[in-house]
């Protein structure tokens, strides 16, 4: 019964969180069209894959409780939620939508504040991905970045990061290593909301964290020292050069990271993560679905790459990630899709 009563109570949160999302974006959509109406088209999705998506959505709900269910981590990670950010940023969500719709309405992509030093980043990483201020180098970014991304994916991007943890935790605990040996990095690790689920999944392990943006660094920081265990090491870096010894980490993770580099950055990272991962180690991303994955989407993948400006989405969902795994020495890789991610799963060779 108490478990009967746990699900529900799971279920219901994540249905609120879904209508929340929902009402976001109708309430700002509305909102946009009397203030900043676009001339934009964009392509309806039909209502046979509206249901598709919820079916997925459900099945992606069903796989969270699962895991939890059967330890692969506690049950509390099931309702985590950033409480303290929402009620304090949430409202600036809101007022920061106007500059948003003017720069979408002007196609200003690559504008930061004044006080933002740019130099010594890379051309692709200077951009307002989803038309944000700032991009991501604002302390203003950082804090409000969980929130549109939840609001994005109607309450289940954290749902989506949880995924990488049922094949991360079964991995390391079919080797012969002590929990404290254990070394996992997190590439483009953002605010720290995947190191802080990867931390409740293995609370003794060593975490790593590495990411191009200070601002987001600042907030990752704070985010993991408000929970036990080790803080994880953090680190300002470019994942195309990791400064980590060769053979590392026994295992590295990227969540939401290559959909947001040019085709040939995203071979050059993989191949630093080949090199930085142990022999035997693992390597997992979570990123979005592509073009193969849900061919049903293709109307919605189209609108995504202009309506939230990612210059490089659109070649992403065409390509092939498996190939560019193996052309770096990964082998026997498993896919997996849940919802609007996919997942891969390599190993290097031990």
């Amino acid at each position: 019964m108490a478990d009967t009563l746990t699900k529900l109570t799971y279920q219901t949160f994540q249905q609120g969180k879904n209508y929340f999302g929902l009402a976001h974006k109708i309430l700002s959509n509305r909102l946009k069209n009397i203030i900043s109406p676009s001339e934009q088209p964009t392509k309806p999705i039909p209502q046979e894959t509206l249901l598709k998506i919820r079916e997925r959505l459900n099945h992606l709900l069903e796989a969270d409780w699962q895991d939890a269910e059967r330890g692969i981590y506690p049950e509390s990670l099931l309702f985590d939620n950033p409480w303290e950010d929402f009620f304090r940023y949430y409202p600036l969500v809101w007022l920061d939508l106007p500059q948003m719709w003017e720069r979408v309405n002007q196609k200003r992509c690559q504008e930061f504040s004044p006080s933002i030093d740019i130099d010594g980043y890379p051309s692709y990483y200077l951009q307002n991905f989803h038309y944000q201020t700032d991009g991501y180098l604002s302390d203003f970014s950082a804090n409000l970045y969980d929130l549109q991304v939840e609001i994005l994916f109607g309450g289940s991007a954290d749902v989506m990061r949880r995924r990488i943890l049922a094949p991360l935790v079964e991995t390391l605990h079919g080797t012969s290593l002590q929990p404290r040996q254990t070394r996992v990095l997190d590439v483009a690790c953002g605010t720290g909301r995947t190191l802080k689920m990867i931390r409740a999944a293995l609370p003794q392990a060593s975490l790593f964290g590495t990411d191009l943006s200070p601002a987001y660094l600042r907030k990752a920081t704070e985010l993991l020292s408000q929970i036990p265990g080790e803080l994880p090491q953090l680190l300002q870096a470019n994942a195309e050069e990791l400064p980590y010894l060769d053979n590392y980490f026994h295992a590295v993770t990227s969540v939401f990271l290559f959909h947001e580099l040019p085709a040939m950055v995203r071979q050059r990272v993989i191949e630093q993560c080949f090199r930085v991962t142990k022999p035997g180690g693992t390597f997992i991303i979570c990123d979005s679905i592509q073009m193969s994955d849900f061919p049903d989407m293709e109307p919605a993948m189209e609108n995504f790459h202009e309506t939230f400006h990612e210059p490089y989405y659109k070649n992403y969902t065409t390509d092939n990630l498996v190939e560019r795994l193996e052309k770096a020495g990964f082998e026997n890789i498993e896919m997996q899709v849940h919802f609007m991610s996919k997942y891969l799963i390599a190993r290097k060779p031990a």
